[in-house]
């Protein structure tokens, strides 16, 4: 059974940092995307980041979050610096054999972490 599980999440204050992880069992993704989602309060499921082959953010994201895998213990992680109060929202890893930013392209996602950004 594959699981996906994310930790890593908190409160912290505009223009801090939290680092999130994924962790992935039941399986080795050696190919196709690993990303990060995100859901805030009342929006839709929006894209963040993804790795594979080559990375790819958000625009809302990019220069402020990094997002890395280690296949060796089967991880992704997302560095989120300069974190800013829409930021705050569930935080999703998930596995797509695409290199896509729609999230009907991921079969596999994790719970979620939530991730609260205060003013």
């Amino acid at each position: 059974q594959v699981q996906l599980v994310e930790s890593g999440g908190g409160l912290v204050q505009a223009g801090g940092s939290l680092r999130l992880s994924c962790a992935v069992s039941g399986r080795t993704f050696s190919y196709g995307a690993m990303s990060w989602f995100r859901q805030a309060p009342g929006k839709e499921r929006e894209f963040v980041a993804w790795s594979g082959a080559s990375t790819h953010y958000a625009d809302s994201v990019s220069g402020r979050f990094t997002i890395s895998r280690d296949n060796a213990k089967n991880m992704v992680y997302l560095q989120m610096n300069s974190l800013k109060p829409e930021d705050t929202a569930v935080y999703y890893c998930a596995h797509s054999s695409f290199y896509s930013t729609g999230e009907y392209d991921y079969n596999y996602w994790g719970q979620g972490t939530q991730v609260t950004v205060s003013s």
